[in-house]
């Protein structure tokens, strides 16, 4: 950043409606904006990977609080193992089995290679989550509060 100036190029952009009839739902979205400079920087360690995906994940959490009337269109990117490894670290490791029965301990168990088939599965759009059950409970007030239940429970 030079004299704290330069903005990074937002990755979001706003969905505006076509004046033309007849047109595919492909084109009624402004194109993404492109990258400016710092193309050496996408090579890092993972430590500054790390960083970095914390960094790009608050800014995009700030943009969602701040324009809220905005489509993300181009998040899938911050998609990749790492981010994946990341999550699963910041897992609780005393956790329930998931839906699947899975312990984190189990899962860790040659986590690299079930991280690169997630990673895999989610780019190729294979990954399918199972749904949770939708529930509501009475609240004292009157009002109900949403609650979901895993599948298998």
């Amino acid at each position: 950043m030079m004299n704290g100036q330069e903005k990074s190029d937002s990755g979001i952009v706003a969905v505006n409606p076509t004046n033309k009839a007849g047109q595919s739902a492909a084109e009624l979205v402004e194109p993404r904006p492109g990258t400016k400079g710092n193309a050496e920087q996408q090579h890092m360690h993972r430590t500054q990977s790390q960083a970095r995906m914390s960094q790009s994940l608050d800014r995009v959490r700030k943009a969602a609080r701040q324009r809220k009337k905005e489509r993300f269109t181009a998040l899938f990117h911050h998609i990749d193992v790492d981010t994946l490894r990341t999550a699963f670290y910041a897992l609780k490791r005393k956790a329930a089995p998931g839906v699947d029965g899975m312990t984190w301990r189990g899962y860790e168990a040659d986590l690299e290679r079930k991280l690169e088939d997630l990673h895999r599965r989610v780019h190729r759009r294979a990954y399918r989550p199972q749904p949770s059950r939708r529930t509501f409970i009475p609240k004292a007030d009157g009002k109900e509060r949403p609650l979901a239940i895993a599948p298998g429970r």
